[in-house]
């Protein structure tokens, strides 16, 4: 093979085309790799709002369920429950009080004692 001036400047051509072929094939890249970030950025941004939105759902469903009329009814019949046993204990307990009259009576031990 000889080496002509034809040869030589086909082989400078095709490196030349090869490596401005490199040359913009790493240009494109690393834009495509800056947008890759800038996605990924957004949606890092995105997945933490739709985060922060489910727990403000789940905190919201939570109260709704605590406030629905339904339960505030059944809170309230057991409070009116618990206040009428109080009433209740409070009345055996006075009435446990004045048997009394505020003494003890005397023990079997502490009457043979004297």
């Amino acid at each position: 093979m000889d080496l002509d001036p034809r040869m030589i400047l086909t082989i400078a051509g095709m490196l030349v085309s090869v490596v401005s072929s490199f040359v913009i094939v790493r240009q494109k890249l690393g834009a495509v790799a800056k947008h890759v970030g800038d996605i990924e950025t957004r949606l890092r941004k995105l997945d933490s709002r739709v985060d922060k939105t489910e727990i403000t759902d789940q905190r919201v469903s939570t109260l709704a369920s605590m406030l629905a009329p339904g339960e505030r009814e059944k809170f309230h019949r057991e409070i009116a429950t618990m206040s009428e046993r109080l009433s209740a204990l409070h009345s055996d307990v006075s009435a446990l009080k004045s048997m009394h009259n505020g003494k003890h009576p005397p023990v079997a031990s502490e009457r043979i004692a004297q």
